[in-house]
């Protein structure tokens, strides 16, 4: 939920407007229209992620596509990383109107594609769309942000934009169901696509005058390295995702040694693009991001499978089913405000351990609920801990990717924190997809899921006290 973001040069300012740092500079003119429309935006990025996560059980269902359930919420996570990347270098080369173009071109086109599939594999090709713009889409937006408002406002947007990551998180669960039951799956997507055009229409006039290079010159060249790298480990996470329908000849272990290949190339892929010694969790900033990358794919690994044990075992639904992902994002906005309120008082190292340790406690309770058919009561309580947690965590590991960064690499930091959060969900949804196949009930393949995120946790646990020099 926490963004960040770094300053540009050459940013876009109008001398008549206020340069207060209060919230309310953001809604006088000429910022009102902008901000009310990068916030939609947001929104609407925010309200899709987490409304699919309620409705795929269904999908899965109606689409006969259980073997790609997990492929349809990594696949996004993994193109997501090129957007990202690709929507970086290119705002720096041309300034972010472009990017934000086509970012949200892709974004619509995967809605449009997901929201009328007919199949499982066609749905899941809408989402890596989607996936690929709504990545781009954050970054340019955080370009349009440096460029359009003065620093002293960029606190107030930046708020702005945390509220609009946390209403999605209360009603969008709900909404999701509530549509899904009423009208159909398939209005979940189609219903944003009408409303991202207007969010954008709102931005068009400031971006007339701010398509340009931040720095005067030579723009920068193409980072094709960097992408080059993003797109394997993207490619690397689809391959893992797929590895368990391959079958060679003569050969029954081709399955787990291509998951293995899999992983290990998205490993070698991810470390040009985090900082030196992320893999090995060496002390700082390291362990920081490798820690984020660890407790977010242990949360939101857990989170996708808990609406479909809700629903598939207790018989929920879906709107009830999305309940428990709201009382997370309930939890978790109120540990955030509770660990701001604290400030230094609540020293990091601390906030991180505890949140790690409160994900970790969810996922076992989850775990014990699945394995040994508690009550579903069981479950939902447990994802208030994990929201508690990661409210605690997320907020200070972005606090301290800055304060243990220098001007020179803000950028990299602030984006090596974004990829380890896409590309670690992806990869563990990968392996939980596979592990969900494996078994043969769903008793097993819940309690098998929910094994593998907790070893995930144990990890972010080990790892937790190494983010302090």
């Amino acid at each position: 939920m926490a963004c960040t973001t770094t300053d540009q040069a050459g940013a876009v300012h109008d001398s008549t407007l206020p340069t207060t740092g209060t919230t309310a500079g953001i809604l006088q003119r000429p910022y009102l229209w902008v901000t009310i429309g990068a916030c939609a935006l947001v929104f609407l990025a925010a309200f899709e992620s987490l409304a699919v996560t309620t409705i795929m059980p269904v999908v899965s269902r109606e689409l006969d596509g259980a073997g790609l359930y997990a492929l349809a919420f990594a696949g996004p996570l993994a193109t997501g990383v090129i957007g990202m990347v690709t929507a970086g270098n290119w705002s720096d080369r041309r300034g972010p109107a472009l990017p934000l173009y086509a970012a949200v071109g892709l974004f619509v086109l995967g809605l449009i594609i997901a929201g009328t599939a007919v199949s499982m594999p066609m749905l899941v090709s809408g989402r890596l769309v989607q996936g690929l713009g709504g990545g781009a889409l954050t970054v340019a937006l955080y370009v349009v942000v440096a460029r359009v408002y003065p620093a002293a406002l960029h606190p107030g947007i930046f708020a702005a934009f945390s509220a609009a990551w946390v209403v999605p998180s209360l009603v969008g669960p709900f909404a999701a169901g509530l549509v899904a039951q009423v009208l159909s799956w398939h209005w979940v997507f189609l219903g944003v696509v009408v409303l991202v055009v207007p969010a954008l229409v709102m931005i068009v006039p400031v971006l007339r005058g701010i398509d340009r290079p931040a720095e005067q010159g030579t723009p920068p060249p193409w980072a094709v390295g960097r992408i080059a790298w993003a797109a394997l480990a993207a490619l690397a996470v689809l391959g893992l995702n797929l590895s368990a329908d391959v079958t060679i000849a003569g050969l029954s272990a081709a399955p787990a040694l291509l998951a293995a290949a899999a992983v290990v190339i998205a490993l070698v892929a991810v470390r040009p693009l985090v900082p030196r010694g992320t893999l090995l969790a060496r002390r700082g900033l390291p362990s920081v991001i490798l820690t984020r990358g660890l407790a977010g794919s242990a949360f939101f690994g857990a989170e996708v499978y808990l609406p479909y044990l809700l629903i598939d075992r207790y018989a929920f639904a879906p709107t009830f089913a999305g309940l428990a992902l709201t009382a997370g994002a309930v939890a978790w906005a109120g540990a955030a405000a509770v660990q701001g309120r604290l400030g230094p008082r609540l020293p990091h190292r601390t906030a991180v351990r505890t949140g790690a340790a409160l994900v970790l406690l969810a996922i076992v309770l989850t775990l014990a609920t699945s394995a040994l058919h508690w009550s579903a009561v069981v479950a939902i309580a447990a994802w208030i801990f994990a929201g508690g947690g990661m409210g605690l965590l997320y907020p200070r590991l972005s606090v301290m990717t800055l304060a243990l960064s220098t001007k020179a690499d803000e950028g990299f930091n602030s984006s090596a924190m974004s990829i380890a959060d896409s590309l670690g969900g992806a990869l563990a949804l990968a392996a939980t997809g596979i592990v969900f196949a494996a078994f043969t009930t769903t008793a097993e393949s819940f309690a098998g899921v929910f094994a593998l995120t907790a070893v995930l946790a144990v990890a972010a646990v080990a790892v937790a006290p190494r983010v302090a020099r």
